[in-house]
């Protein structure tokens, strides 16, 4: 092409994590003579948002507040909710396409991307390229939002039919990419891989900043929405049971809809006055490097982008082999340490065995180092400008296909 390839990324909003940091660091750091990257928004709003460029924002125009949503994922199926998404959001989307006019657009998680399929779809011929961008375990997400096994399976059904007509499908790891290519019956020629892309140098730089937090005061650091799939509730149990961990306190980093439920439990296992919730920071990156031990017990993940950068941050680092992504991050005794999901004596085993060996914590921490610079964010940038260019010069279908 002659021109910077016009892509458009499509999100719900600023809240959240790993998606929506992926989709500022697009924002910010593309080459603009390569591909002119903008941001739908449904909401332009979230803690990322003073972080991302202003003038390359654009956000619904009506129905702002019908569109507002935060805690957990399940409150989308709310009638209003509903009503407000297919009433308000795909005009809006719409509008925001027709205005920028993108050659491709990429859309961030299994709402937004449903949402993009039926827009798309309308347009006919005159429809950029789209990419479907997946960072979660999709299959995990709908059982953890849906108590009905039928609302579950029309779910399941409906997401497996726009992900399949999509013009490419991007994983965050070579596991996602494996695991839901194949669950959701995806044509291979049109999956990727890119992982998430980490600022390394930002990272190093806040790290050094200083904590609210006593110098002589050692704990341990976990960093993620405080919901069922991050295990709060595992590492809780962990951290009750470990010997190694009396000495300790724990630092939990983020905020979500059980956060109550977290503090209950911490008290019934008597360790409340040795944990602190401290809520959503900008920089979590001083609490990590300062920390004896950076933790994260989920259940489900795509490609952990916390635990990347706690491997840059120097601390040595403790994930579970959930599906999909810390394996993929963390390579086992060497640069850091992988234990079993859902079991919170295994984990509180690792933490033991981490908390114990200093000479081992050394080493994984310097090899983290090393393994961050896999995923820095000039490596990952020019990987997704060099998908943009491939999906723009790829010859235009006349309509997305009516996958079963």
């Amino acid at each position: 092409m002659n021109e910077p390839v016009r892509v458009m990324l499509l999100l719900s909003s600023l809240h959240g994590g790993g998606a929506e940091r992926v989709a500022v660091h697009l924002v910010n750091r593309c080459d603009a003579g390569l591909v002119d990257v903008r941001m739908g928004l449904l909401r332009k709003a979230g803690p990322f948002l003073p972080d991302a460029d202003a003038d390359r924002i654009d956000a619904s125009p009506i129905g702002q507040d019908w569109l507002a949503f935060e805690g957990h994922n399940s409150g989308f199926y709310r009638p209003r909710k509903l009503l407000a998404g297919a009433v308000l959001a795909p005009a809006n989307v719409a509008s925001m396409i027709r205005a920028h006019r993108p050659h491709v657009v990429m859309s961030f998680l299994k709402g937004m991307s449903v949402l993009t399929y039926f827009v798309l779809k309308g347009m006919g011929p005159s429809r950029p390229r789209w990419i479907v961008r997946e960072g979660n375990n999709t299959d995990a997400v709908i059982d953890d939002e849906l108590a009905s096994p039928t609302g579950r399976a029309l779910i399941k059904n409906l997401t497996r039919r726009c992900y399949r007509a999509a013009d490419c499908f991007l994983a965050n790891s070579h596991e996602m990419a494996t695991g839901l290519g194949s669950a959701l019956e995806l044509n291979p020629d049109r999956i990727r891989v890119v992982h998430n892309p980490i600022d390394l140098a930002q990272i190093r730089k806040s790290a050094n900043e200083s904590i609210p937090w006593p110098s002589d005061r050692p704990f341990i650091v976990t960093a993620g929405r405080l919901e069922h799939q991050k295990g709060h509730d595992i590492l809780l149990k962990a951290f009750a049971s470990s010997d190694r961990a009396r000495r300790l306190h724990l630092v939990i980093l983020g905020r979500g809809s059980l956060e109550n439920h977290f503090k209950r439990q911490a008290a019934e296992l008597g360790v409340a006055d040795r944990t602190h919730f401290m809520g959503f920071t900008a920089n979590p990156w001083a609490w990590i490097s300062k920390a004896d031990l950076f933790v994260l017990p989920s259940r489900w993940e795509g490609f952990p982008s916390v635990a990347a950068e706690a491997l840059a941050c120097g601390a040595p680092v403790l994930v579970t082999a959930c599906d999909f992504g810390p394996r993929e991050v963390v390579e086992h005794g060497e640069s850091g340490w992988v234990a079993p999901p859902e079991d919170p004596g295994a984990f509180s085993a690792a933490m033991d065995t981490l908390l114990e060996g200093p000479e081992l914590a050394r080493r994984l921490a310097a090899n983290g180092r090393k393994r961050a610079a896999r995923f820095d964010i000039r490596l990952m940038v020019n990987a997704y400008t060099r998908l943009f260019q491939e999906q723009a010069s790829s010859p235009a279908e006349p309509a997305l296909a009516a996958s079963a």
